[in-house]
This record gives C-alpha cells, sequence and structure tokens, in this order.
C-alpha cells in the first residue's frame, strides 16, 4: 500500500468512529482523486494534547486515535480523545507518511525561505536566523521572547533600563560594601549606533575562590553581524589602567554563558579597590569604552575601523 492510500485508509478510519470531528473545511484539503494534501497530513501529525508535531515514537490507542511520547505520560496512559487504555501501540504507519514530507520553517511568516524534510525541520529551527530573541536581561528568570524591536520596547517599559544614543560611554559603580559579591548586579545599560542595540552587563561574582568584577558587551542581533562589530573597555586610577579589546557576542549566547567563558573585562577586586582610590573600602570604578564597526577595505581586503561620529 502507497503512503497516500495509507493516509487516504487513516482518515476513513477515524471518519467512521467520530464523523462529527470532520467538517468542510478539512474535505475541501483534498485533491480531487481522494488523496489528502500535505496540509491535511501535516495537521494528522499534530499532537491533540500540546498541538506541537509529532516525533518518533507516535503512540495511538486501540482506536487509532494518536499523540506524542512526551503527552503520553502527562495523559497517563489515556486516550485524551476516548479515554481507552494507551498500552505501547507505534503508529506505523502515520511515521512513515511523515518521512516523506517536506515542510516550510515554521518561522516563514518572518523571513525563513527554507523547506525542510518533516524530521529535520525541528533541528533547523532551534538554530534559524530567524527564530524570535530571549530577553537579555541578566539576574531575572524573563520568559519574554521577540524580535529585537519587541525586546527593546520590553527592556525600556519592563525591566526599566537605561537607554542611550551614541557609540561612547562613561559609566560609574559604586558600591558601598564591596566585600559582598553575591546580587551584585548592576542595572543594565542598551546602546543604541550604527542602527543596531547593544547591552552592556557589569556585575561581580567569585571566579574559582578570587571575587571579581566583570563589564562585557552583547549584541542584540545573531552572531554573523556581531562579528562586524568591536568594542573597547578601559577602567583605571591611581596612574594604572586596564584595557579590553574584542568583538561582542550575539545575545543568541546567554548573559551566563559569555559571563561564564570570561570573555570581556575582568577586574579582581583586590584592583578594583585600588582604582577606587581612598581607604579601599567602597568601590568606585568608572568604566569607559566606545563601540565601532568593522568595515572591509575594498583594496587591501582588511578590516578597518569605522568610528561613530
Amino acid at each position: 500500500m502507497d503512503s497516500d492510500s495509507t493516509v487516504s485508509s487513516l482518515i476513513m478510519m477515524d471518519e467512521d468512529l467520530h464523523p462529527h470531528q470532520f467538517s468542510s473545511s478539512t474535505t475541501s484539503k483534498l485533491h480531487s482523486n481522494g488523496t489528502p494534501t500535505s496540509t491535511s497530513v501535516h495537521e494528522l501529525l499534530e499532537c491533540p494534547v500540546c498541538t506541537n508535531s509529532m516525533y518518533p515514537p507516535i503512540h495511538q490507542c486501540h482506536n487509532g486515535h494518536t499523540l506524542c511520547s512526551t503527552c503520553k505520560t502527562r495523559v497517563h496512559n489515556r486516550c485524551p480523545t476516548c479515554r481507552q487504555e494507551l498500552g505501547d501501540i507505534r503508529c506505523l504507519a502515520l511515521e512513515k507518511i511523515a518521512e516523506s514530507l517536506e515542510l516550510p520553517c515554521r518561522y516563514t511568516s518572518v523571513g525563513c525561505p527554507e523547506i525542510f524534510p518533516y524530521y529535520s525541520k525541528l533541528k533547523h529551527e532551534s538554530i534559524c536566523n530567524f527564530r524570535p530573541y530571549n530577553c537579555p536581561y541578566a539576574g531575572s528568570d524573563c520568559s519574554v521572547v521577540g524580535d529585537i524591536s519587541q525586546l527593546v520596547a520590553h527592556l525600556r517599559d519592563d525591566h526599566r533600563v537605561d537607554m542611550h544614543s551614541g557609540c561612547t560611554f562613561n559609566h560609574r559603580y559604586v558600591k558601598s560594601n564591596p566585600m559582598e559579591v553575591e546580587n551584585a548586579t548592576w542595572m543594565l545599560t542598551v546602546f543604541h549606533c550604527f542602527g543596531q542595540y547593544f547591552c552592556l552587563h557589569f556585575e561581580a561574582f567569585q571566579l574559582g575562590m578570587a571575587p571579581v568584577y566583570m563589564a562585557f558587551l552583547r549584541f542584540m542581533g545573531d552572531e554573523r553581524d556581531a562579528r562586524s562589530y568591536s568594542y573597547s573597555l578601559e577602567v583605571g586610577g591611581s596612574g594604572r589602567k586596564l584595557i579590553y579589546e574584542g568583538s561582542p557576542r550575539s545575545i543568541r549566547d546567554s548573559h551566563k554563558k559569555v559571563r561564564d567563558s570570561h570573555d570581556g573585562l575582568i577586574i579582581y577586586r583586590n584592583m578594583a579597590l585600588f582604582f577606587s582610590g581612598g581607604d579601599r573600602k567602597e568601590l568606585k570604578l568608572r568604566v569607559t569604552g566606545r563601540i565601532w564597526k568593522e568595515q572591509q577595505n575594498p583594496e587591501g581586503g582588511v578590516c578597518i575601523p569605522n568610528l561613530c561620529s
């Protein structure tokens, strides 16, 4: 039996059992020869519990109702449609049909042009450049996702972050009790320059047994675009200074991942207090920096800095 006729038999079997579930909108998705379109097959592969696409193993009850393996445990091994015990029956026919499908990426409405085999689609969507971004705010379990413009509005309105325009900055960080490094995360600052947004992070944490302060920049966009920019951070005092230069990391990398990779300006507490001057009992750090865009030199083939005016 070929795959089209298998799908037809599956639909007819379900229609006999539950005729009220099939409306004219469903039958309109059949070709003139009675075989279903890829759209209707895709609907067959939608789990009735979580509404996500089903991947092997696809389970079914004795009456032929299907659901995904994740939801099988959530419904306590009872079919959500007819309440019969599910057992361990696999719907091999539906799994086989899924192998022949090619479907567009779920982010096609926001610009992704790719089409993938059914079982490859999920992996692509997990790394698709058109997928939404997670909120870059540090120190919270914020679950908000969206495009860059949505996240900028969310950071401004909900997290009350400092918003600045320009490609240079001069920030002062003060802490009256620098012996405490727990929960010493300063407010995130967002910069807008070159038509892009950048997040400046500064916080204290333990690096092994040593308390340190760290400043780093993240780019609000994908890694490929982040590599087009560079930034520098400088901190100093008492005739000494530290300078860090690098490329901002994309917000695709979590705040914790960037911090734990030590990709930024790291200042040990003793040195930070030395830079602060005075009796070294209060942290008073001034961090300055700038962002620039690397441009390709058409003659030499090398990158030259394009400084923001």
